[in-house]
């Protein structure tokens, strides 16, 4: 379960730094929720895998 965690908060880390990419590719026109959404649950991950 620990190890699941982790890839996890990986793949969410991953991804929030990819949506945010997006955002600013695109000067701040979309929303930024692309980079918000995933950054929420790459930061419940990562609590989940510190306490484990």
């Amino acid at each position: 379960m620990k190890k699941l965690a982790l890839v996890m908060s990986i793949i969410f880390t991953v991804l929030t730094f990819a949506g945010a990419g997006y955002v600013i590719y695109n000067g701040g026109n979309v929303n930024a929720g692309y980079a918000v959404v995933p950054m929420i649950f790459a930061l419940v991950s990562i609590v989940f895998y510190r306490k484990k």
